[in-house]
């Protein structure tokens, strides 16, 4: 039974940093139409700024965290400000410099670091007992930053003139362009919130796991995968799907083997598209 509890801390644990991703994945597309194949290369990005950040220059890694989200945002918001922007309409073309963005990404941190995982490790240690269950504090620490993270962009959404601003834009560009929105602005400044996040999380969980150039590429996928699973747009969908994806992978790992939740989470995802092809709370994509 404590292999059973184990693995639900260990799943929130995960949904909660699938969260992030999902909810960065998903800002992108539901307010700019775009598909954002570089997020895996920000989660990089930001492991690789705080590990810089804490061994380069001393920092404490509470401020190399901050330090690498200030740098994934910039990233994004200057490069959706003088790039993406001038595309923004065509979802190919954005596709190819979003995926363009992540192969410089990792090129330039596999030239600068080179190939071997750098000696990263997260500086929590140790693990809470209660009776057989032992609770890592890192999850815990990890948990507690995402679930902020987490509320502050909901609170940012849903409360914040500038979050009606960005759904009035997801909502209806047209109509809400009309009103006074000025996609120029805030186009740039959802990017970089949500390349922001990846980061954010790059740099809480890259310590745990292993930090390297090509760290992003899982995360993309299965970043995407949520982010269809739960449907392409909605914050809500992103969330839960999160948290499904993450108990599928915890449990799997543990009942199953290590490799079993990738293909656990295909054949999920598989079965609702055939029920529902929007995804758990999607909408229709935009020129479809």
């Amino acid at each position: 039974m404590h292999e059973f509890w184990s693995a639900a801390i260990i799943g929130v644990s995960l949904g909660a940093q699938y969260a992030l991703l999902a909810l960065g994945f998903t800002l992108i597309f539901g307010i700019l139409g775009v598909i954002n194949f570089a997020h895996g290369g920000f989660y990089a990005l930001g492991g690789y700024v705080a590990y810089s950040a804490v061994s380069g220059l001393g920092l404490p890694y509470p401020l190399a965290v901050l330090a690498a989200v200030l740098v994934t945002a910039a990233l994004g918001y200057v490069y959706e400000l003088f790039v993406i922007e001038r595309f923004v309409d065509d979802h190919l073309a954005t596709m190819m410099l979003t995926l363009g963005l992540y192969l410089m990404i990792s090129t330039g941190l596999l030239a600068v670091f080179g190939p071997q995982s750098p000696e990263f490790s997260f500086p929590v240690k140790g693990s809470y007992s209660i009776g057989a269950l032992r609770i890592a504090k890192e999850n815990l620490v990890v948990l507690a930053v995402c679930g902020c993270a987490i509320g502050a962009i909901y609170w940012l959404i849903y409360r914040t003139d500038l979050g009606r601003a960005l759904r009035a834009l997801a909502d209806d560009r047209q109509v809400a362009t009309t009103q006074g929105m000025r996609p120029r602005l805030l186009f740039p400044l959802a990017f970089g919130l949500a390349t922001g996040l990846a980061g954010l999380t790059g740099a809480l969980v890259t310590p745990i796991l292993a930090l390297s150039p090509s760290a992003g590429d899982p995360v993309l996928v299965t970043s995407f995968l949520t982010v269809i699973l739960g449907g392409l747009g909605s914050i809500a969908g992103a969330t839960i799907a999160a948290l499904i994806v993450g108990f599928i992978e915890a449990y799997a790992s543990v009942y199953l083997g290590g490799s079993a939740g990738a293909l656990v989470l295909f054949i999920m995802v598989l079965v609702i598209l055939l029920a529902r092809p929007t995804g758990l709370f999607g909408r229709q994509i935009r020129g479809a």
